[in-house]
């Protein structure tokens, strides 16, 4: 027993001892000093990619350019649900929430005199809510359920309007498609 300890306490002995000269070292690293001001040739270069961020900002739409394409989505979804054409309708509605999507992604938050509105979290609720309902028309094919979820979410749109303090962007049913060459009529089997 006793020469088992004694195999242990020279075990822990050189084991400390050699991890003495690792810790002597790191303690003996000179001390670095805090980064310095950028060199003349990474000013040019932090130049360079500033001005290159400025243009491609300059080449992404504004949020309301995006939704002129949500507009064009959503109005030729009424066509489609009023046509009984359920494919297109569902290919308007996918397109209408990646256009929503998009609008969110350009701006995310809008300022009003009230503060910031988060535009994520009210198009979430949206989503799960009034376009699910939509969605839900469309899966069941009811053309009468269909107008309603319609007309429900026309009143969403407009209550993010108005918490965006653009209360003049008033919606109603389209009278006439945006998509003047499509043929809303279901296709035949």
């Amino acid at each position: 027993m006793r020469a088992r300890q004694t195999a242990v306490v020279v075990l822990i002995g050189f084991l400390a001892i050699g991890a003495w000269p690792a810790r002597w070292a790191r303690a003996q690293e000179p001390v670095r000093p805090p980064a310095t001001a950028p060199t003349l040739d990474q000013s040019a270069e932090i130049a360079k990619l500033k001005s290159e961020i400025e243009r491609l900002q300059g080449m992404v739409p504004d949020q309301s350019h995006v939704m002129k394409d949500v507009a064009y989505h959503f109005s030729n979804l009424w066509f489609a649900g009023q046509a009984r054409n359920w494919p297109l309708a569902r290919f308007y509605l996918d397109e209408t929430r990646s256009h929503l999507r998009w609008a969110v992604r350009v701006r995310p938050v809008r300022r009003t005199t009230a503060g910031e509105i988060d535009l994520g979290n009210i198009l979430d609720g949206i989503d799960r809510s009034l376009l699910t309902a939509l969605q839900k028309t469309i899966e069941t094919k009811d053309g009468a359920m269909f107008a309603s979820a319609y007309r429900d979410m026309l009143t969403g749109c407009y209550a993010c309007h108005q918490a965006s303090e653009k209360p003049y962007l008033r919606l109603r049913v389209p009278d006439a498609p945006e998509a003047r060459m499509i043929d809303f009529t279901p296709a035949r089997p």
